[in-house]
């Protein structure tokens, strides 16, 4: 009697457990979508120089914001002089009785010599008064840089070669000796010559002066870059849509600007800082009484061969900030990169 054999009709019944089965669909956290922002600040957490002298650069903007603060409860301002209501601080030849220019639980500073202000509270207020100049500066010289390259490059034309023109003349004047020239004379538009001019109008002139000569270098940039971006299918097909040119400017433009637009803006505003600070020093920027970098440096200048702690708190100062800022500047560019392999 032979077995039953089984009909071809019938399941097999699977027993082995090592069979491989059908994957089930799994999400890929690793492909998940990101935004260029988020893809870019994770770059910039990885850069440690990066994160530090943003600490740094965090950390004098602090100290500006609260000096009034930090003078309140220092118990001292920069404008009294504190050698006239005490002249044992001074020795006979009018520098700081004490050791390293005076510094002690006190003045934690030290004092200036001849006049005796504080020098802590005088640098605080003066990293103020240096980085408001410079920040209002960069803003307005981002503000006309954007208007100008972007009207330039998606107008062209006459416009353009206008406009490239003036840039032309603007970055081929020497800055620094022009600002020295154009001060004086801005001054005397508002201001007599026989009065004095107020501290308001020093910086407000400042201010006009350095973003006026500052927007070329960005407005050339921007106005390549719609050069580029105008003849792009998105454009086009914004045009066709019958999109208005205010529509395109910010929705389809403006977008793809603002990586070069936050990178020339890290790189314009040490640099302020530097020219400000020199034409205090040079004396046709801010002047003595106000509080500022180039001023301490300037009066630094003059007693650093017997106290040289007056000019070397607002020289390392300063320098620090430009280091870190320019170091910041740097890592931004980077993270904003795709390209970037650091």
């Amino acid at each position: 009697m032979t077995p039953p054999t089984p009909s071809a009709a019938a399941p097999l019944e699977v027993t082995d457990e090592s069979v491989v089965k059908s994957p089930t669909p799994t999400t890929n956290k690793g492909s998940e979508s990101r935004s260029p922002g988020r893809l870019a600040w994770k770059r910039f957490k990885r850069d440690r120089a990066g994160v530090i002298s943003a600490c740094i650069v965090l950390f004098f903007f602090v100290i500006a914001l609260a000096a009034p603060l930090i003078a309140k409860l220092y118990g001292k301002d920069p404008y009294t002089t504190y050698a006239s209501q005490r002249p044992e601080l001074l020795d006979a030849f009018s520098y700081p009785a004490g050791p390293n220019g005076g510094m002690s639980s006190e003045f934690w500073f030290g004092i200036e010599p001849q006049l005796g202000r504080d020098v802590f509270t005088f640098l605080l207020y003066g990293i103020r008064t240096s980085l408001g100049i410079a920040v209002a500066a960069t803003l307005l010289t981002a503000l006309l840089g954007i208007v100008i390259g972007i009207t330039a490059g998606y107008l062209g034309g006459k416009t353009d070669y206008f406009v490239g023109r003036v840039i032309d003349i603007l970055l081929s004047f020497p800055s620094t000796l022009f600002f020295i020239a154009f001060m004086p004379v801005i001054y005397g538009l508002f201001v007599a010559p026989d009065e004095n001019i107020p501290t308001w109008l020093r910086a407000v002139s400042l201010i006009i002066v350095l973003a006026g000569f500052g927007w070329a270098s960005l407005a050339r940039l921007l106005r390549g870059q719609v050069l580029g971006l105008r003849e792009r299918e998105f454009v086009e097909a914004a045009k066709v849509t019958g999109a208005s040119p205010r529509r395109i400017v910010f929705k389809e433009l403006l977008p793809n600007l603002w990586t070069p637009i936050i990178i020339q803006s890290t790189l314009m505003l040490p640099a302020f800082v530097t020219a400000e600070a020199g034409l205090a020093f040079l004396g046709v920027g801010m002047i003595d009484p106000t509080p500022d970098w180039g001023v301490m440096i300037q009066r630094g200048a003059q007693f650093y061969t017997e106290d040289i702690t007056f000019m070397l708190f607002p020289g390392l100062s300063m320098v620090l900030f430009v280091l870190a800022f320019n170091l910041l500047g740097d890592s931004v560019r980077d993270a904003l990169d795709p390209k970037s392999k650091r």
